[in-house]
């Protein structure tokens, strides 16, 4: 069951799946009809989910659940992943690698490979005051106050010195 991401409590859960690239207007359309498409039929053992979606700077989609209406299984996890590979495959990119990291450098948001911002923290061309985007964050709550953050306050200072 669709809602608007704005009535989601805080303590909804989150998934970020963040792009290879920046969407391009008409992929943001194409996402966002399919996702209210999936959202109002995904279910948890035949029972609705109350869920939504919202994108972040056209390269970050995140899908997120109202648990305290019904909470997701592996079964509606696993559809909800299952949707996203249709997109990746669909639109020609990538969402789900994990080996991507993002960082602001400015208002720039950059892209890499994991292997590459190791060496950029060698380099100290990223430092831990740089922003990065902990896609780790669970919660709605979590998204909005702890996923834009100084490397120093997330997953990413283990790389820095």
């Amino acid at each position: 069951m669709f809602t608007q991401y704005k009535n989601l409590p805080q303590n909804s859960r989150v998934w970020i799946y963040q792009s290879d690239r920046e969407f391009t207007a008409k992929e943001i359309e194409f996402i966002s009809v399919r996702a209210e498409d999936f959202i109002n039929q995904w279910t948890r053992h035949g029972d609705d989910l109350k869920g939504s979606f919202t994108f972040k700077y056209n390269q970050f989609l995140v899908l997120a659940v109202d648990e305290s209406f019904n909470t997701v299984s592996g079964c509606s996890i696993d559809s909800s992943v299952r949707f996203i590979q249709a997109l990746e495959k669909e639109l020609q990119l990538e969402l789900m690698n994990k080996m991507n990291v993002t960082f602001k450098d400015n208002e720039h948001i950059n892209l890499v490979k994991l292997a590459d911002f190791q060496r950029y923290a060698k380099e100290q061309k990223v430092t831990l005051e740089t922003i990065v985007f902990n896609n780790m964050v669970a919660t709605k709550e979590d998204f909005e106050n702890k996923w834009e953050v100084p490397a120093r306050e997330s997953w990413h200072k283990r790389f820095l010195v």
